[in-house]
């Protein structure tokens, strides 16, 4: 579950409209690509890096990233799937807690350089939740962030090392995000509470 659709519960029920759009297809594919050499750059090569996207948007970018990567290495870049469900600290506590199976990650962490993948920051819970997930696999070198926006409001002392966009929110806006291999549609969008 990514920051991007989870509104304040007492909004919930709310309307959301467009503000406008941030990014286009190709403004995504250029921000990718810019990353995908940042990486490159500050991680000297990619031979001790490993991909990690936290499902559900960081999914695709990570590989869509490990691509871009191995292209620009000419070698294949470990790419894997982080499930934070049971890690959120916004599950409810009055009922039975469910039991948590360690999923698979796809490869082994420890003592990697691990590029963590979400598409928008917010509050930083979710990425709070996926270093708890993410070290119960192993334990890595070094765990840097990646999100493709930034929007400020932070609850928690995270921040991203590679950012494709840093975008100025009110906590009435919401950033959509949306990614072909998900929602078969490719662009960013500004939303905003309607009253």
């Amino acid at each position: 579950m990514s920051e991007t659709t989870t509104p304040a519960p007492s909004t919930k029920t709310s309307k959301l409209r467009e503000k406008g759009r941030l990014m286009s297809a190709s403004e995504i594919e250029r921000t990718l690509v810019r990353l995908a050499h940042e990486i490159v750059e500050r991680n000297n090569g990619a031979a001790n890096v490993g991909l990690v996207g936290i499902k559900r948007r960081g999914v695709p970018l990570a590989e869509r990233l490990g691509k871009l990567i191995t292209n620009i290495e000419k070698q294949p870049v470990d790419v894997g799937t982080l499930d934070i469900s049971f890690y959120r600290d916004d599950l409810t506590t009055r009922d039975v807690r469910p039991v948590v199976e360690k999923g698979e990650l796809g490869f082994d962490v420890t003592g990697r350089d691990i590029i963590l993948m979400d598409d928008v920051l917010y509050t930083g819970r979710t990425i709070r939740a996926a270093l708890d997930a993410l070290f119960d696999h192993g334990r890595p070198k070094s765990v840097q962030l990646l999100v493709l926006i930034d929007r400020g409001h932070r609850e928690l002392p995270i921040e991203a090392k590679f950012i494709g966009r840093i975008v100025p929110t009110s906590r009435r806006e919401i950033i959509e995000v949306k990614l072909r291999e998900i929602d078969n549609d490719e662009q960013v969008l500004l939303m905003e509470l309607a009253d």
